[in-house]
């Protein structure tokens, strides 16, 4: 029987694997494989969600004007220079199927979030995969890759699932360096947990080749809604939103949205923990052997002196009923990324891990 062919690139995709939530025989799961919110999410949000169930038979707007304009005075944007959509990896979807096709490349890094790669090819783009200087994104590296047929570069800064971070003068740095025709993608998913970031939105009013993305589904707790959103230039959402869907987002999700953007008390209550319980980590971490960057986002990388360590440490949280997320597909088999919990949760983790690096040691 003859198939009917398949654009270029889809059967190059690797399926994308979203971390464990479930432990057979175990109803004392502590999920730490995903980054979710320990606070879940504003209550603010929830009760707005449950009013829009009053209005599920109602299609919703499809510009989203309320959604972008509590964003944009939450943060200080243009409304009209803001896109809304199915969770800011929709986002991205647009960018290269707006900008990149058969015959471009599309520039990540090392460590570069896995669903990058997956977005080039879906368009018949080559993924450009160029090195990182001990897990954070080097600029050089990332410029040197540059030829006439990049067409975007993608970087998430902070970066997943490294945790590390670009400042200002390293973003700026590459962005001055990259031709004008290059789109440059700053996703700012874990913005929120890196205490005075903008998350790009300064490089997107200063430039017209750059797009930042955000994220609900961090520091707001509504991963199970998918809701993101992105700021560029106004040219570059005029093209963005001539190809999204038009009911992208329903009522319900909009309203759970704007609630939770507008509650600034919750957003830094959970931002507060987060940087306090992540400091513990680390040290922590750091103090049982375990190699740990300084991370800016709401996860931290325990590094392992080999796979096989990490295997057994991640085998013995497994026997505890603690979730946690190997990175071997992201070129780091020895660490595992662990989401910072609250403080049940963080004590749970380091108990664990400290009888097993204790177990470890010599007699």
């Amino acid at each position: 029987m003859t198939q009917t062919p398949v654009q270029p690139g889809i059967m190059d995709i690797a399926l994308y694997v979203s971390g464990e939530s479930r432990l057979p025989g175990r109803d004392d799961v502590l999920k730490l494989s995903s980054n979710e919110n320990p606070l879940g999410c504003s209550p603010a949000a929830q009760e707005a969600f449950r009013a829009a169930a009053a209005d599920l038979h109602r299609y919703p707007g499809t510009d989203h004007a309320s959604l972008r304009a509590a964003i944009g005075q939450v943060h200080g944007l243009d409304p009209d220079r803001i896109i809304c959509g199915v969770g800011s990896d929709e986002v991205l979807q647009f960018v290269v199927q707006a900008y990149a096709g058969p015959g471009d490349e599309v520039i990540t890094t090392e460590h570069g979030f896995s669903m990058y790669p997956i977005l080039a090819r879906m368009v018949g783009a080559t993924p450009v995969t160029v090195p990182e200087a001990e897990r954070k994104v080097d600029v050089d590296a990332v410029l040197a890759a540059v030829t006439d047929r990049t067409r975007v570069v993608f970087i998430a800064n902070p970066a997943n699932p490294t945790g590390t971070m670009l400042g200002p003068d390293e973003l700026q740095r590459l962005v001055d360096g990259l031709p004008p025709q290059v789109l440059f993608v700053h996703d700012g998913a874990y913005t929120e947990f890196a205490d005075g970031f903008d998350g790009g939105a300064g490089l997107a009013d200063r430039h017209p080749n750059v797009i930042m993305t955000r994220t609900f589904s961090k520091i707001h707790g509504l991963g199970g809604l998918r809701i993101g959103w992105g700021y560029a230039s106004r040219a570059i959402i005029d093209v963005l939103n001539r190809i999204r869907q038009p009911f992208n987002l329903s009522n319900a999700q909009m309203a759970a949205a704007e609630a939770a953007i507008r509650d600034t008390a919750f957003t830094a209550r959970c931002a507060q923990l987060n940087a306090r319980m992540r400091d513990r980590m680390r040290q922590s971490l750091t103090q049982l052997g375990i190699g740990c960057d300084e991370s800016f986002a709401n996860f931290v990388l325990a590094r392992f002196d080999s796979a096989d360590i990490a295997t057994a440490a991640d085998a013995a949280l497994r026997n505890e009923g603690i979730l946690v997320r190997r990175v071997g597909g992201y070129g780091l088999p020895q660490a595992l990324r662990i989401t910072v919990g609250d403080e049940q949760g963080c004590t749970r983790v380091l108990d664990c891990l400290g009888r097993f690096m204790a177990g470890r040691r010599p007699e």
